[in-house]
């Protein structure tokens, strides 16, 4: 399943660094101690949980369902090939928001068995079916007829509306299981370990399409209504119950097949076909490469990629038949730009991986849900890599998903890579950047050790040895382990079984012709300093590289302890050193006070590799959040990146001066700060120009709507009059923006305009037709900078006009938009909590949503009172999400109280005598 990507509103994880010469001890006790008397230090006890017994499995389901598109029900039949264990006199099988009408068992060659009673342990989502007689060991039939709800929540079997051309709002029927919810459509036996084959047919009205994971051997009138057909799909793998799909509903398609044979489509609404054609191309390149990379082909006749109106989640890897938001898979030749382009090809390439990885060997148990999560985003960019070269896509993975992971896992309320689950509910909480972010990180890092030859070798063990089958995460590291000769499972347990991430602190010292090097490793917090009696360590791959040859390591080392001596021999004194070549390592590093300054020039001469100048300035930032050095020095450093050409550098640098602006909307020199955006983005705004110049590609467009986005949210003067002009000609038709531009246009329009403004972006909003264009305006409108618009925005978030799963990225935008925003944002959640909560609750769209709208706070008190909601209002699949809220609200007040002075005179005194470039 692909999450949805976070934008750089005020995601607040603070990272923190240790210095062996400067411990913060008693702050760090400090902030603990205030983390405690909140009650926020731990997460709360996990609810009891048992798995399914194991006296009574499937072998197949043979499966009908027939949904009501008018009612919002279905009625279904199931007959499952069953093998009884254990002689036993009831079935235990998971089933939720269904009504069994009547269940029987009949063993192989002998007479029915009635069932006498339907127990519903509702809290636990099973069902107990009780036999008058036992059960004896053997293959036999259980049938069940049973009626359910067709519901509106974007799980189990759902509806999702959509309009026809003609302007006609229906209803499609949609599934979404991942991680819980195949028990919503039928009883089944929903674990990941419980594999079985199904034979499915849906009955549905004859002008609809009806799809599902395999292709349709027969498609016959239904004998009750001759407006029905029953169409019937070819039987599946072995496989697990949250990878079986249905859809009915009105779809085109494109189509095509890749070199491999394999029968590609992709499904759009009505008359959108043409927006299909970039995701096909995608998918026809995707699924050779994959069967090169694991040597493995790929399993089933055909895929289907198709686009569902009312989605939760980004995307859904159901095998042959992969679910996506509209945003993540249609892009219009004409009105989509470049980011959604590139987003698009990351969510089909993590989703088709996913048909190796995930669905042809399943993970055991949940526990193991970063392991399918973080290989498939990892390789979704080795993908793109391969697809798409110009798009630079590694160096955008360490802004993306590197740096948002570790900051995040810096909190005292992160959790390991690997973690127990047991209730369902629980399960819902690890869809998060430990698992995605730091488990595609940790991967890339284990790619880099072991060398992609060997890894590829690993890769093919591991599938063809647990092909249908469930495996572990130690299973994958015996195969790397075997193909590579190295100690894969030491080194990988200590990423995986613990929480959080190293800090190496290096000095170094010239001992004639050769460097010697000092490395410490200590855990890095956000609270300062570690204080536990027993520090983790780790063992940390660790690349160095010289300005000799700044692209490739002059020495590669496994720390394993927590101090090494390095020697590297023939290095000059005037040469600089730098450890993580490529920011590979999951690890932050502190240089000394020398090392770093001989660093600094290779910023503005552009001899660091871009992805290391991003690495560098990172973890400047993050020394600085974390208070061990002073947010000023960051900010003289972000001075010398004038002359940066790259758009990922860009972007991060963009993301961490949002992350500051956000903290400083809560002081009364918000203003200085934007001079200082201003005066930053101002030279490579003006290099830019607003028009493309021939030969420009991809990062060009994306690099240009990010900085006049940036520079027009801070009111840089020309680009509001150029943006104002530019948007008066797009609303009276007489010269459209392009996709590329309308984000920063919209952006500064609405951040410095005025009712008059919102109302004609709500009209835009209203006409548009493409689901991206109302994203992308969704997603500015809570630029808006007046009280009484802030309110009608967040009134139109709950209107009919937004899309339930997009209702977030609204009230979070207003949240991000500014101070005020951010306090209305608040209160409109409480004031409308019941109806949030019963619209999302159990995702992972409530813990975004929580997420977005109360981090940016910057004052203790605002701590307790999320807490104290939470209490009194209690959402259990986002309890640590929660947590880490309250735990960042209580970093940034610290930090405010720390620097916002110094920062302050900063500003002032270069407002007086301005730095030549």
């Amino acid at each position: 399943m692909a999450s949805l990507p976070l934008d750089c509103s005020p995601t607040f994880c603070v990272s923190g660094f240790w210095n062996p010469f400067t411990i913060f001890c008693s702050r760090s006790s400090r902030r603990r101690h205030r983390l405690h008397s909140l009650g926020l230090a731990a997460m709360p006890e996990k609810r009891p949980f048992e798995r399914l017994p194991a006296d009574v499995s499937p072998i197949n389901y043979s499966l009908c369902l027939k949904p009501d598109l008018l009612d919002f029900t279905f009625e279904g039949k199931l007959e499952a090939a069953a093998q009884v264990r254990q002689a036993t006199n009831q079935i235990v099988m998971n089933c939720a928001d269904i009504d069994i009408i009547t269940a029987s068992y009949a063993p192989e060659g002998d007479e029915e068995i009635h069932a006498t009673g339907f127990n519903y342990q509702n809290e636990d989502e099973k069902v107990t079916l009780s036999f008058p007689s036992t059960l004896q060991t053997g293959t036999g039939t259980l049938k069940i007829d049973f009626v359910g709800e067709l519901n509106d929540k974007m799980k189990g079997f759902y509806r999702s509306k959509y309009t026809t051309p003609s302007g006609e709002v229906r209803y499609a029927a949609v599934t979404q299981f991942e991680a819980t919810d195949a028990r919503r459509a039928f009883p089944c036996w929903d674990e990941p370990a419980i594999k079985a084959t199904f034979d499915i047919s849906l009955v549905v009205p004859k002008d609809r399409v009806a799809l599902s994971n395999m292709n349709v051997i027969d498609r016959k009138p239904y004998p009750d209504d001759e407006n029905l057909v029953e169409v019937k799909f070819a039987r599946t793998p072995v496989m697990s119950t949250y990878l079986v799909a249905f859809v009915v509903g009105e779809y085109d398609f494109v189509e095509t097949r890749s070199k491999d044979g394999v029968c590609v489509r992709v499904y759009t609404p009505v008359g959108k076909a043409e927006q299909g054609k970039f995701a096909l191309e995608v998918a026809a390149k995707t699924l050779p490469f994959y069967k090169d990379y694991f040597n493995v082909p790929y399993p089933l006749p055909k895929i289907d990629l198709i686009a569902i109106a009312d989605f939760a989640a980004g995307a859904m890897e159901n095998w042959g038949l992969v679910t996506y938001r509209e945003t993540a898979l249609l892009i219009d030749p004409k009105n989509s730009c470049s980011s959604s382009r590139q987003w698009v090809a990351l969510v089909v390439g993590h989703e088709l991986a996913h048909q190796w990885f995930g669905n042809l060997v399943t993970m055991e148990w949940w526990t193991h849900l970063w392991l399918n999560e973080g290989f498939a985003s990892w390789i979704e960019y080795l993908c793109v890599d391969h697809c798409f070269p110009e798009y630079d896509i590694w160096t955008q993975f360490v802004s993306a998903d590197y740096t948002r992971a570790q900051e995040l896992d810096a909190l005292d309320n992160s959790h390991p890579i690997e973690v127990s689950v047991g209730h369902p509910s629980e399960v819902d909480e690890i869809f998060d950047a430990i698992s995605y972010s730091k488990g595609a990180s940790v991967i890339r890092m284990l790619h880099d050790y072991i060398g992609d030859k060997d890894f590829k070798k690993g890769m093919n063990m591991y599938l063809t040895k647990f092909q249908q089958k469930n495996a572990a995460t130690e299973d994958l590291w015996e195969s790397l382990e075997n193909a590579s000769g190295k100690p894969i499972a030491a080194v990988m347990n200590t990423w995986t079984k613990q929480m959080g991430f190293p800090l190496i602190y290096v000095e170094a010292e010239q001992v004639e012709d050769d460097r010697l090097l000092r490395l410490s490793q200590k855990k890095f917090c956000a609270s300062g300093s570690y204080v536990g009696e027993d520090c983790p360590q780790w063992m940390v791959p660790i690349t160095i590289s010289t300005s000799e040859d700044p692209n490739q390591a002059k020495l590669k080392i496994l720390m394993d302890k927590p101090e090494m001596n390095v020697v590297l021999k023939n290095v000059k004194p005037d040469q600089w050193v730098k450890l993580n070549l490529g920011t590979v390592g999951f690890y932050r590093t502190q240089y000394s006070s020398a090392m770093l300054e001989s660093l600094l020039p290779g910023i503005r001469d552009l001899s660091l590799p871009p992805v290391d100048r991003l690495g560098l300035q990172n973890d400047l930032f993050s020394l600085a959040r974390a208070g061990i050095i002073s947010t000023v020095e960051v900010l003289k450093v972000m001075e010398a990146f004038v002359n940066e050409p790259n758009y990922t550098v860009w972007s991060d640098l963009s993301c961490n001066l949002g992350i500051l602006s956000t903290l400083l909307s809560h002081t009364d020199f918000y203003e200085e700060i934007q001079e200082f955006v201003k005066d930053v983005f101002s030279p490579i705004g003006e290099r830019l120009g607003w028009d493309p110049k021939p030969g420009e590609g991809h990062l060009d467009a994306l690099l240009r709507g990010l900085v006049l986005g940036k520079l027009g949210k801070a009111g840089h003067k020309a680009t509001l009059e150029e943006a104002r002009r530019r948007f008066k000609d797009h609303v009276e038709g007489k010269q459209i923006l392009s996709a590329d531009l309308r984000s920063p246009v919209y952006l500064t329009v609405l951040k410095h305009g005025d009712g008059t403004t919102l109302d004609i972006m709500l009209k835009l909003h209203k006409q548009a037709d493409m689901q991206e264009e109302k994203n992308r305006i969704e997603r500015v409108l809570g630029a808006t900078p007046l009280p009484d618009l802030i309110q009608k925005v967040l009134t139109f978030a709950l209107s009919e006009e937004v899309r339930p799963q997009d209702t977030v990225s609204v009230i979070g935008g207003v949240a991000g938009g500014s101070k005020h925003g951010r306090k209305a944002a608040w209160k409109f959640i409480k004031d409308n909590w019941e109806e949030l909560y019963n619209r999302y609750q159990g995702g992972f769209l409530i813990s975004r949503l929580i997420k977005l709208s109360v981090e940016g706070f910057a004052v203790d008190k605002m701590a307790g009172e999320v807490k104290a909601f939470f209490e009194s209002h209690p959402a259990p699949s986002a309890e640590r999400t929660i947590q880490q809220c309250c735990e960042n609200i209580l970093l940034n007040a610290a930090w405010l109280k720390r620097d916002a002075e110094s920062i302050h005179q900063y500003l002032l005194q270069r407002k007086a005598s301005p730095p030549t470039v």
